[in-house]
């Protein structure tokens, strides 16, 4: 059965996981880059850029089991790109070039229409207008068992944790301040919504903490939805 799944979702010490004023040039927002650096590093990263080399060891064997059993993602239009508004024309494919990392369908949340896109390596963005639980149940009929992981950005992974949507997270946790930007658990109770943290481990340049939450809640949750 296919799980919902958070993973590699970099956070600041102070609980921000982007910056503010997002941009080509600052896609992760301003000040924001730091949060990464834990993956740039990694042979898992060098990798799915063509590139050789890059560090063994903890937070590359974890960046690993990120992309395990992963089929379709979901992503909000700001981790699309940068453009706002209806599209201008088509040009604008994504900030990967023509071959994306994900080579799977990839659910693009939305308010404006857009024709299906298809990328090399077997990546197909698929624009979502009509909501998360469209989104999700669309990556559902797309998965084939295997688990549907929700990209981000900071507000894609708010309003499916609010819906209690999502059964498992692993945060990287950089030993950064950001003092500004997009806060990740603001305003949210994550006990009150069955989550716990079940694993911590200390990599090389993150601290890894893995939430789960309770099974229970989440069928006494379904049960009242």
């Amino acid at each position: 059965m296919s799980k919902v799944v958070v993973r590699s979702f970099a956070l600041s010490l102070d609980g921000f996981s982007a910056g503010l004023h997002q941009s080509l040039e600052n896609p992760l927002g301003m000040r924001a880059l730091p949060l990464m650096e834990w993956f740039f590093h990694t042979q898992s990263w060098r990798s799915m850029h063509g590139q050789e080399g890059g560090e063994t060891g903890i937070d590359n064997d974890i960046a690993k089991l990120g992309f395990d059993n992963i089929g379709p993602w979901i992503l909000g239009r700001n981790m699309f790109g940068p453009v706002r508004g209806p599209w201008p024309d088509d040009n604008w494919k994504g900030w990967w070039g023509e071959e994306p990392p994900y080579r799977a369908d990839v659910f693009v949340l939305t308010h404006h229409p857009r024709a299906p896109l298809h990328m090399a390596g077997g990546t197909v963005f698929h624009f979502i207008t009509d909501g998360i639980e469209s989104a999700l149940a669309q990556a559902k009929e797309a998965a084939g068992g295997r688990n549907i992981r929700i990209g981000g950005g900071v507000d894609t992974v708010r309003q499916y944790l609010r819906a209690g949507l999502i059964d498992d997270m692993h945060l990287a946790v950089r030993p950064v301040l950001l003092g500004e930007g997009e806060h990740l658990f603001s305003g949210i109770d994550m006990q009150a919504l069955g989550y716990t943290c079940s694993k911590t481990v200390y990599g090389e340049r993150a601290m890894h903490v893995f939430i789960e939450r309770d099974p229970a809640s989440h069928s006494a949750q379904q049960a009242i939805r």
